[in-house]
């Protein structure tokens, strides 16, 4: 797939994660591909002259991790009735929450990837497909099932500076704020803003130690191998953002981001020690102020996290669509899906009422 036409569809300045260099980056350094439950099984529309009018990042899977939208209940569900629930097919950006687009291209070309996607399923190919994070989502069909959740995401409103954000929360969220960036401070942390392709091989070994940390402490293996940071900075000069936390001449933490052309996307983060506050301030607040800097108009730290909400970061709803073959299993997740969907609106109603800002 040219990388010319496949960002073209995509509009890549403005989502790098859904970027040709990003994915073929995954693939290159074998963060998807054999071994690793993640086969890419990309979909393309052509019309009558060959030309690419639509197209979508589409994997086959072995499992369901890396996805951030779990279906864990679901497989169970279909096993239990001795049915296979993988390999299943998923239209996503691995191991990457952010939403973007996903089928992208002309209308009739989209219609051709979801009719496609579909079909498949009906062919026994795969039980079920899965749309993760689109920012646009299939509609009038039945075909499809919506399923949404809650992340937070800080907006600039036109910030001078960090006070100036401060000075838009409740006097006791910007007290707590401003006692855990100082105590931070006072241990003598200090923080420092890095492009990823300036980092050289031992600076991208200790980075890779402590992202790698994150999941060690939880028993698991790293979703992404030491040669994909940066293999993917090289690629894309000014896309990666390492955001350090250093004390005396020892790198403590870090946060990785990834830039687009109006919004920071902060994915990463590890640290040598689990220092209070540190991971507020490597991740939300650091970040908060490079987009104030840089006139960066949105900050995504992530999914999950109720914390972000009292230190400025607002909900949003974010969709996945679901298209299943075995028709139990369909009606019982798009049964529970409604009754979701009711519980995300009153949730995201309640957070927006108790948001980290004064009231007007």
């Amino acid at each position: 797939m040219p990388a010319q036409d496949w960002d073209r569809l995509f509009a890549a300045e403005r989502n790098p994660c859904v970027s040709h260099d990003f994915l073929r980056t995954l693939e290159d350094t074998g963060c998807v591909g054999p071994g690793t439950g993640w086969h890419p099984l990309h979909q393309v529309a052509r019309d009558a002259q060959g030309r690419i009018v639509a197209a979508a990042p589409v994997y086959e899977k072995t499992h369901s991790r890396g996805e951030f939208v779990f279906d864990w209940a679901w497989a169970d569900a279909l096993e239990r009735v001795g049915e296979a629930y993988y390999p299943k097919r998923v239209c996503c950006v691995p191991y990457t929450p952010v939403p973007g687009p996903r089928v992208a291209g002309s209308p009739a070309g989209v219609d051709c990837v979801l009719a496609e996607l579909t079909r498949q399923c009906g062919l026994g190919a795969a039980s079920s497909t899965h749309i993760l994070f689109p920012d646009t989502v299939p509609t009038g069909s039945r075909d499809w099932l919506e399923r949404r959740d809650v992340r937070y995401v800080w907006s600039n409103r036109g910030y001078p500076d960090f006070d100036a954000f401060l000075a838009q929360l409740s006097a006791k969220r910007r007290k707590e704020i401003r006692r855990e960036r100082r105590k931070l401070a006072q241990a003598g942390i200090r923080f420092r803003y890095r492009s990823g392709e300036t980092a050289d091989a031992d600076h991208w070994a200790k980075v890779y130690a402590l992202y790698a940390r994150t999941y060690q402490i939880r028993g698991q293996q790293p979703y992404l191998n030491p040669d994909f940071f940066p293999v993917y900075a090289e690629r894309a000069p000014g896309r990666v953002l390492l955001i350090e936390a250093w004390l005396d001449n020892t790198l403590l933490a870090v946060a990785i981001a990834i830039k687009g052309q109006d919004t920071l996307f902060g994915r990463h983060w590890g640290t040598a020690q689990d220092i209070d506050g540190l991971h507020f301030e490597t991740c939300y607040y650091q970040g908060i102020e490079y987009c104030i800097e840089h006139g960066l108009i949105r900050y995504d730290a992530g999914v999950q996290g109720e914390q972000k909400r009292m230190r400025g970061f607002e909900p949003t709803v974010t969709r996945s669509m679901h298209h299943i073959g075995h028709p139990g299993l369909r009606d019982a997740v798009d049964a529970f899906l409604a009754r979701e969907r009711l519980a995300v609106h009153e949730w995201a109603e309640a957070a927006q009422a108790h948001s980290a800002y004064r009231k007007r």
